[in-house]
């Protein structure tokens, strides 16, 4: 019988590289952008005999800004895979894309390759502040290419959206939360802003530097109420810590890496987890003690509001969840940070809000 496995296809491109992004990503000529397809291309045959033994059935292509290739090179990849592996028929296909990179041709080309859900980064419908952010479109810039996406048929979209933006008020944040819900998106990420070493924006705001353009810790935190408020008012159900959806419509990729199932990832800087170890590219895999096994399934799960599974823990670790963490949990419980609901162990509200501390207990 075989596995389930879920794909990552890492494209390291992107028009120019915004002040806030830490990710492995770079501008590149075109010439350049073909040789790393070809590459990568040569790279996803290479997994043919492990291919066999698994049955894909999610695809995430991640960046940079994968749809700043040529419609031709996203279908030699996505032909690629199919060539490779075997398909899931229901498989989440994702490609992430930003707008002013995105044309109809490549929309069209998308959907007959069968991506069936695309993920684009608007981060703010205000102009300046996606100015301050460097991005590289503006917010009628991106309607257009949402309504691109719509046309060509796509019934399941995401849109990112990002808080604690210099400059961002309450209000404006609020603007950018119902402009993008009454857009009636599938999906909405929404992350606050992560100051990154090695970014311009730690140049200019790391140790609390030029803090007064950044939106104070009182003000950061009603930003976050409002995200839960507005979001559950335009009927959209909060999955995850930064994730809210339709019903049916959450993301099925990203589920996955938070109930550790075995993924693989291809092009430059893409993790994989497989049969319990973990690599990066062609580095040597580093193999999972069962220690490090069960506290990845703890602090990834509890990302989730359902929680994390009592029955799961026992049946993929031989052992019961209170005999390894029942002084943990009872210590968050007593702190109001945990609770317990059927089968489940989940964070309480108060848990989420500090949720860094509360998993690194774990």
């Amino acid at each position: 019988m075989m596995k389930p496995l879920e794909l990552y296809i890492h494209i390291p491109f992107c028009i120019k590289k915004c002040n806030y992004c830490d990710f492995l990503s770079a501008p590149a000529k075109r010439e350049e952008r073909a040789v790393y397809v070809e590459s990568l291309c040569r790279r996803i045959r290479s997994y043919a005999e492990l291919a066999g033994a698994y049955c894909v059935t999610t695809i995430f292509v991640g960046g940079g800004t994968p749809s700043i290739l040529e419609a031709e090179q996203m279908q030699d990849i996505l032909n690629t895979v199919e060539e490779t592996f075997h398909i899931d028929a229901s498989a989440e296909i994702t490609i992430e894309a930003n707008p002013g990179t995105v044309t109809k041709e490549k929309l069209s080309v998308y959907k007959n390759i069968g991506v069936n859900r695309l993920s684009i980064g608007l981060q703010s419908a205000d102009n300046r502040e996606l100015r301050t952010l460097g991005r590289i479109h503006t917010y009628e810039e991106f309607l257009v290419s949402y309504d691109m996406a719509r046309e060509a048929g796509f019934g399941n979209i995401n849109i990112d959206l990002m808080s604690a933006i210099p400059h961002q008020t309450r209000e404006s944040y609020e603007k950018t939360l119902r402009a993008a819900a009454e857009l009636n998106p599938e999906h909405i990420s929404a992350y606050s802003l992560m100051i990154e070493e090695g970014t311009p924006f730690y140049e200019k705001y790391a140790g609390g530097k030029n803090a007064r353009d950044l939106p104070d810790e009182d003000t950061e935190r009603l930003m976050y109420e409002d995200t839960k408020r507005i979001l559950k008012e335009y009927g959209y159900h909060r999955y995850e810590i930064s994730n809210y959806a339709r019903k049916g419509f959450e993301c099925r990729h990203n589920l996955g890496y938070w109930e550790r199932a075995e993924y693989l990832g291809i092009g430059m800087g893409a993790a994989s987890l497989i049969d319990n170890r973990r690599f990066v590219g062609g580095e040597e895999p580093e193999t999972l003690s069962k220690e490090e096994q069960m506290s990845e399934f703890m602090f990834l799960g509890l990302r989730k509001m359902e929680g994390v599974s009592r029955k799961r823990f026992q049946a993929e670790f031989g052992c019961r969840m209170e005999d390894v963490y029942g002084g943990v949990i009872a210590n968050m419980k007593k702190k109001g940070l945990m609770a317990e609901k059927g089968d489940f162990v989940r964070l309480t509200e108060r848990g989420i809000d500090i949720s860094n501390y509360v998993m690194s207990e774990f």
